[in-house]
């Protein structure tokens, strides 16, 4: 379940939005914008927190930590309710257009009465934005992609709050008597970047008690459907959750049936039509005389239809069948495998926690290694400078070796390394011989968005070819249901790639997972390396690589496909990209 930090994070969101849409002051829907990412990334529940701890979150002040606690008491801010008055509803559901910004939003609604989605899809069919100041044909094309990000998430959430509910449920499940297993099934298992409702399954002789604790969780506010196999609800948070209890011996056949996907399933009951079997969620039957095969594991299903194990993650009819009766599935890349983190910030620019504070929770994650990359200076708002930089390298140097290091072996070493921004020719922040001194450069898109295909395609190609670059971040930008991806030819940037010895990254924060599946696949083609990366901005997000990982899998990476799994000196050979060793950093691996 999602924590009271994510509710408040929210809530100071929507402030934040509210008071730009209003007119108010640019500075204090700043300060609301930050405070929300500060308390959305905190480790601790705010729930937990008294005044003085609320106000030791970065970015907190006795105003803000005073509106949490009205929220924590009352479940609302009236500082909130009053703005929310002052703007029709239609602009708030106007401004859940990714593209389409609070200001935008009410000009629409005073100049033209616009106050839903489908009136303004009407007026930009009869081009009545063009003649407004500030829109024009550019804009109506970025407000009607808007509207297809928004339509295409629909009621779906991202892989992260549906995961947060799914483990919940699990919990409180297992500790039912008579739960012999408990998991969760569907799309969320096979770690699809949105879930539009959750299916837990369990293994019990006895239903009746198991339905009724689902009922009963704090958490379900509507039971949709209540029987002996199946119970419906919908939880607070409008997600819906389905339970199926299977009898023990079922169990096998049940999780590969609900865990899907339709189109897999299809697969596996056509095998098993070829072989005089019937396949259901019940089990692995003989087609003409009934007697049940096998069913208790995934394992003996897949077995009995000549195939070895698939990995929930590649269920897509993608292949795997295929690959499966050929044993040539891939050994895919886990968790346990990642031997270090390559992006990831502190408070030197938008991160939320000082650098020892985000090197030591790396240190607990067990990691070899662990890279620093805070923004360089051509994210103006970061502040950043060469000497700030050095500082903090300075920093890190004193900090390498000293954590993580037990039973005589070497502590975990720090990369010191940075976050260009590329530009919209391509160029990066610093130039060579500045960056030269650096252990890891992730360079990557922030800006200039609507740029043409061909020249989104030329400023990434270029950023492959700077000797300096190790890893494209987030290379296609997206943010799922808020942004789409750039538009450029993938496979020209591959190829560089390839051609250049640059990694390309999958960003394991739950609005990115950038690249997304299917662009690994193709980029796999191509032979490209990937950095599986957290991008983490506070300790919670470091845990985001499980997210990261699932991604990886779904396009078929292993182990060797991702740099960050490579022990330091294969990956510091990697990351001098093909120059000579930097005397800065010659140091022993």
């Amino acid at each position: 379940m999602a924590r009271s930090n994510d509710e408040v994070a929210a809530l100071f969101q929507e402030y934040a939005d509210l008071i730009a849409i209003t007119g108010g002051e640019a500075y204090r829907a700043r300060v609301y914008e930050k405070a929300a990412r500060a308390i959305g990334g905190h480790h601790t529940d705010v729930a937990t927190l008294d005044a003085k701890g609320l106000r030791e979150i970065p970015g907190v002040g006795k105003s803000i930590a005073d509106k949490v606690g009205e929220y924590l008491r009352t479940g609302s801010v009236s500082a909130v309710d009053e703005l929310r008055a002052k703007v029709p509803a239609g602009v708030r559901r106007l401004t859940a257009i990714p593209t389409l910004g609070p200001k935008k939003a009410m000009t629409l609604y005073e100049e033209l009465g616009i106050s839903s989605v489908d009136e303004l899809l009407d007026a930009i069919r009869a081009e009545k934005l063009r003649d407004m100041k500030g829109f024009g044909p550019r804009t109506e094309e970025n407000i009607l992609h808007g509207v297809e990000l928004l339509r295409s998430s629909g009621d779906r959430v991202l892989l992260d709050a549906a995961m947060d509910l799914a483990e919940d449920v699990v919990s409180e499940l297992s500790r039912v008597t008579g739960c012999l297993s408990c998991t969760y099934a569907g799309s969320l298992r096979r770690y699809r970047e949105t879930v539009g409702d959750l299916d837990v399954l369990v293994a019990a002789r006895k239903p009746g008690p198991l339905m009724r604790a689902f009922t009963e969780l704090p958490y379900v506010s509507e039971v949709i459907a209540h029987g002996e196999k199946k119970t419906s609800v919908r939880t607070g948070k409008g997600l819906s959750v389905d339970l199926r209890v299977v009898p023990p011996d079922s169990w096998g056949a049940a999780l590969q049936y609900f865990t899907g996907s339709k189109a897999h399933n299809i697969r596996t009951r056509e095998l098993a039509l070829h072989q005089g079997l019937k396949l259901s969620e019940y089990g692995l039957f003989d087609a003409d005389s009934g007697e049940k095969v096998v069913s208790e594991t995934e394992e003996e299903v897949y077995a009995r239809l000549g195939l070895p194990w698939i990995a929930p993650p590649l269920r897509e009819d993608r292949g795997e069948i295929e690959a499966g009766l050929r044993d040539e599935l891939p050994d895919l890349v886990q968790e346990s495998d990642l031997r270090g983190d390559l992006h990831t910030h502190t408070d030197l620019t938008d991160g939320l926690a000082p650098l020892e504070e985000m090197v030591r929770a790396a240190a607990e994650r067990g990691y070899a290694y662990y890279a620093i990359t805070d923004h360089g200076p051509d994210l103006y708002m970061q502040q950043m400078t060469e000497e700030r930089m050095l500082a903090q390298r300075e920093q890190v140097r004193e900090l390498d070796g000293r954590f993580g290091g037990r039973d005589g072996r070497p502590g975990m070493r720090l990369l010191h390394g940075v976050e260009l921004n590329i530009g919209p020719d391509g160029d990066v922040d610093w130039p060579g011989e500045f960056l030269a001194g650096f252990d890891v450069c992730v360079a990557s898109v922030h800006s200039h968005f609507n740029q043409s295909r061909a020249a989104q395609t030329r400023r990434l190609v270029r950023a492959c070819e700077n000797p300096h670059v190790n890893i494209i971040g987030h290379p296609t930008t997206r943010k799922i249901g808020r942004r789409p991806p750039l538009d450029v030819d993938l496979d020209q940037v591959f190829a560089a790639c390839a051609r250049t010895g640059t990694a390309l990254e999958i960003d394991a924060f739950p609005d990115r997972l950038d690249l997304r599946d299917e662009d690994i696949l193709r980029a796999r083609r191509h032979r490209v390396r990937f950095a599986v990366d957290s991008d983490a901005h506070s300790v919670l997000h470091l845990a985001h690589m499980r997210y990261g990982v699932g991604t990886a899998q779904r396009g078929w990476l292993t182990k060797d496909d991702v740099i960050n799994t490579w022990p330091v000196t294969r990956l510091r050979r990697f990351l001098r990209k093909g120059r000579t060793a930097r005397t800065s950093r010659a140091r022993p691996g």
